[in-house]
């Protein structure tokens, strides 16, 4: 909870609030991570092997460092989100949301009835019993962000039917896919896909919900982001950061020679 209210004290002050992606097993990589200084952590179950222990090991760690814990699900299902909402998390993003159909089916798997179908049985949520009754009620509601990734060209055209659902916190542009739904999977600088991304970021900013993207650590890829309008931005991962600083050293290596000259 305490990572999220720094990402909206952040965004309320008008800041970019930046993140990069986790999938590796290890939650030292978590720990790192934060104490860099990204404000906010993307930790992948749709394209990793994390399992939920480790994912509630990510999770203490993203705490431990200061940094808000954004999760994403495998996909629309609240099986899925169940016990990803039980172990206390930030945000919890749900992948390819097309229609305010599915955005409803998304929103009603977070909150307990009436207004949802959430299950009761919280664990670290509720701080293992430590927070209870009305104050966990309260935060289970409030305490982290629903949000919603877009990244279909359907979801673009019923966009602000998503946005008009109650619980809505934020969304999210997949970049990837939503060039691969038009039959340009990876062109995400055609015109075609741009003007998606701009409608989509023009949409947010009209309905007054914080927009995001996921994208590589590109600088020209950032700044165009950037300058398109987005609060929030996650960029970057623990492998292309391993790979780089690695593929880096090992290429400067080979060229030296003995003496010092190349």
């Amino acid at each position: 909870m305490e990572g999220l209210e720094k990402v909206k004290g952040k965004l309320a002050s008008g800041e970019l609030v930046l993140g990069t992606h986790v999938s590796l097993a290890d939650s030292c990589v978590t720990e790192l991570l934060g104490d860099v200084g990204f404000d906010l952590l993307w930790i992948d179950t749709e394209h990793s092997p994390l399992d939920k222990s480790g994912l509630v090991l990510h999770l203490v760690a993203a705490r431990a460092a200061g940094a808000a814990a954004f999760v994403r699900v495998p996909w629309n299902d609240p099986v899925l989100a169940k016990p990803v909402l039980e172990m206390g998390v930030d945000g919890i993003i749900f992948p390819m949301i097309r229609t305010e159909e599915e955005a409803r089916r998304a929103v009603s798997a977070c909150l307990y009835p009436p207004e949802g179908i959430r299950g009761f049985g919280p664990r670290r949520a509720a701080r293992y019993g430590l927070v209870g009754g009305a104050d966990y009620l309260r935060a289970a509601a409030s305490g982290f962000w629903r949000i919603l990734q877009i990244e279909h060209h359907q979801a673009v055209d019923n966009l602000d039917a998503i946005l008009s659902v109650p619980g809505v916190d934020s969304i999210v542009v997949g970049p990837n896919d939503l060039s691969g739904s038009v039959g340009l999977l990876g062109q995400t600088g055609h015109p075609r896909v741009t003007e998606l991304m701009d409608r989509i970021v023009e949409t947010a900013h009209r309905r007054k919900v914080p927009v995001g993207t996921s994208i590589p650590e590109d600088p020209a890829t950032i700044q165009q982001w950037i300058d398109r309008g987005v609060q929030w931005l996650v960029t970057g991962s623990d492998t292309s950061y391993l790979a780089n600083g690695a593929r880096s050293l090992f290429r400067t290596v080979r060229g030296m020679k003995r003496g010092g000259r190349p």
